[in-house]
């Protein structure tokens, strides 16, 4: 079989023949390195496209001349097909080469400095061969295809193994914003355990607040240096603005403290804005290319996920809200009612508004290892609502208290929040356990009949470094009653932040006599259950003596951190 991939032959300048790689001979010394001190080392470098045949078959050539030379020496370099062509006119660029196909070869005398001497690309090397070493190559079409997707494969492979191995040479770099928060206190310890990130990747944590707030941070480094964590790298503290977020791997948002008073709902839902903006524009700038954004705490986490995503659009999919905390409290409420451990009750879901209007959907929920007449295996499981027969419970009792917990903001405690926001972690970068739903707060994109354009907290599975929302869920579907009431409150939060709408007006149903009457359809009631919260209760409590303006704060939008003039103290 003649091959097509082979080159004329070169003109022989040697009185034996050209030599196969088939049936090798010894090659001969060449002349032009002969000299009076003996022989000069020469390198060769060979590098290409991982896929590139010709590559391949230069390799094969190149490793036989090494094996027989003793003062051949040859190097190789692959790179990934998608970075090639990028590399090679660096390369070139650098070394003032012309060169624009795979492979590219040149050479080095290693007694020598200064850049390399070109020569050639495949069909250069090979006449190189023949007339200097008296030796060519008789590798077959299919050979040369079968070893570049092995030189592929192989290439692939080390990349990831560097990847893994990067985490021990370069620290993932975690930013947590209000550092001050009680949250912080309880977050670091399980992020510097190894079981969020894995024990294979170091941490460097930097504390990021206000400058009034750098004493704490402090004191929270030197406790954190005390846990003597295998898996810390470094931990520090930042008050500064402009150094914000820089080389951020992982940004976790916590609640902002705040010193001022706020008289109206309004003004409470415009005073995220500025932070917001003032966040996203900084991890735009700062943070690394593929940097994951993890919003929690009790307020607004909804408004500040979105306001996030409008101020750093080239990594929205990579900002979502945490909606664990919601859902731990409701499993922990349904247990202490079956008399079983929280962790026995999967697949709770949240809907809607994690720190305001939401349902609690138990119509996927099931129990696992409970004890009762019917018995199984680990994995068998049993619904959450055919185990409930006081219906008056989950109707009133249940909601009563989630509702309750939700307004308060007591459910979202420092210990639940810094649990909640690690788990979270753990599944994006490891996966979600098989089979399990998670609820998860992301950016609508008409799912499930939710407008678009605002976050939701919607079920979720998380897989291969990423979540996905679970669409194909069946009998989930949510009545366009309920859904008006859950995404009411989220757009006109939206609008009122935005500046587009001046009044915020609650939800009202039409009946109030019953707390998930007007959230529930009568044959309903025994499925979703809901947190229905006062929008006063959303007000944060602290206050000062000046209160905030109510002008829309979308005038500044565009403009620097400099041109804002904008610092954590004043904010």
């Amino acid at each position: 079989m003649v091959d097509p991939y082979t080159p004329a032959p070169a003109p022989r300048s040697r009185a034996s023949a050209p030599l196969s790689l088939s049936a090798p001979a010894r090659p001969r010394r060449p002349r032009c390195l002969e000299t009076g001190r003996g022989v000069l080392m020469a390198k060769f470098v060979l590098a290409g496209r991982a896929d590139c045949p010709y590559y391949a078959k230069a390799e094969l050539l190149a490793d036989y001349l090494q094996k027989n030379l003793p003062d051949f020496r040859i190097h190789k370099i692959t790179q990934h097909p998608h970075v090639w062509e990028e590399w090679l006119e660096h390369l070139c660029e650098k070394n003032k080469w012309s060169h624009t196909t795979s492979p590219i070869i040149w050479r080095e005398l290693l007694d020598r400095g200064g850049k390399g001497m070109l020569l050639g690309g495949y069909n250069e090397f090979l006449e190189h061969a023949q007339l200097y070493y008296s030796v060519t190559s008789s590798m077959t079409t299919e050979l040369m295809k079968t070893i570049a997707q092995e030189n592929l494969e192989t290439h692939v492979e080390k990349e990831l193994e560097g990847e893994s191995l990067k985490g021990l040479l370069s620290p993932l770099q975690v930013w947590i914003t209000s550092a001050s928060a009680p949250a912080c206190y309880n977050l670091i310890p399980i992020l510097t355990s190894g079981e969020v990130f894995g024990t294979q990747t170091e941490l460097s944590i930097v504390l990021f607040d206000s400058k009034d707030a750098e004493e704490k941070l402090h004191i929270l480094a030197s406790e954190t240096h005390d846990l003597v964590s295998p898996f810390l790298r470094s931990i520090s503290v930042c008050t500064r603005v402009q150094e914000a977020f820089r080389q951020a791997h992982v940004v976790i948002v916590l609640d902002d403290s705040t010193d001022k008073e706020v008289y109206t709902l309004e003004e409470c839902i415009r005073s995220r804005v500025p932070l917001c903006r003032l966040y996203g524009y900084l991890i735009e700038k700062n943070a690394h290319d593929s940097v994951r954004v993890i919003v929690g705490g009790k307020t607004f986490v909804n408004l500040k996920t979105v306001l996030l995503m409008r101020y750093a659009p080239s990594i929205a999919h990579n900002i979502v809200a945490v909606a664990l905390g919601v859902e731990g409290q409701a499993r922990a409420a349904l247990a202490r009612k079956l008399r079983t451990t929280p962790a026995s009750i999967k697949d709770v879901i949240i809907w809607g508004n994690i720190s305001g209007n939401n349902y609690v959907d138990l119509r996927k929920a099931k129990v696992y290892r409970y004890e009762s007449a019917i018995w199984g295996p680990p994995y068998f499981s049993r619904p959450v609502l055919s185990l409930i027969f006081d219906s008056e419970w989950v109707n009133g009792e249940f909601v009563t208290t989630l509702r309750k917990l939700t307004a308060t903001g007591q459910q979202l405690r420092g210990m639940l929040t810094a649990h909640s926001i690690a788990t979270t972690l753990k599944y994006w970068y490891h996966g979600s356990p098989p089979g399990e739903i998670v609820s998860l707060g992301v950016l609508s994109e008409g799912q499930f009949g939710v407008p678009e354009g605002i976050v939701f907290s919607m079920p979720v599975k998380f897989e291969n470094g990423t979540w996905k929302v679970l669409t194909d869920l069946k009998d989930v579907e949510i009545s366009e009653k309920v859904m008006t009431r859950m995404t009411s409150d989220l757009i006109q939060e939206k609008l009122v932040a935005l500046g587009d709408l001046i009044n915020f007006q609650p939800y009202q149903s039409e009946h109030q006599d019953s707390v998930s009457s007007d959230l529930i359809q009568d044959e309903e009631k025994d499925v979703v259950m809901s947190n229905d919260v006062d929008s006063s209760d959303l007000i944060p409590q602290t206050i000062s003596e000046k209160p905030r303006s109510q002008e829309p704060t979308n005038d500044s939008e565009g403009k620097s951190v400099e041109q804002q003039q904008i610092t954590l103290d004043q904010l």
